[in-house]
C-alpha cells in the first residue's frame, strides 16, 4: 500500500475520533474552542521560539488544521516526529 494513503486514512480516523469526543462532551463548543485555541497557540509558539529548542515546525495547512482539530497532543506528536 501507498504510505500516503495510510497516513491520510489515519488522519481521517483520528479526526473522526476527536469529533466524536467533542460531541460527547457536555459543553461541546467550549471544549472544541478551548482545544483549538490551545493547540493553535502551542503550534504558533513552537514555530516562533522552536529554534531555541532545536525544533523547526513549519506552518502549513496540515499542521494548522491538525493543531486546531486535535489540539496540543498533535503538536507534541510533531515535536517527537521532528526528533526521529
Amino acid at each position: 500500500m501507498n504510505p500516503e494513503i495510510i497516513l491520510r486514512a489515519l488522519c481521517i480516523l483520528v479526526t473522526i475520533i476527536m469529533l466524536v469526543y467533542y460531541l460527547k462532551r457536555e459543553k461541546k463548543m467550549l471544549s472544541f474552542i478551548t482545544g483549538a485555541f490551545t493547540g493553535s497557540a502551542a503550534l504558533f509558539l513552537l514555530n516562533e521560539y522552536g529554534d531555541m529548542l532545536g525544533v523547526t515546525i513549519p506552518l502549513n495547512v496540515f499542521n494548522i488544521s491538525g493543531s486546531i482539530v486535535l489540539g496540543v497532543p498533535f503538536v507534541v506528536f510533531l515535536v517527537i516526529m521532528n526528533f526521529l
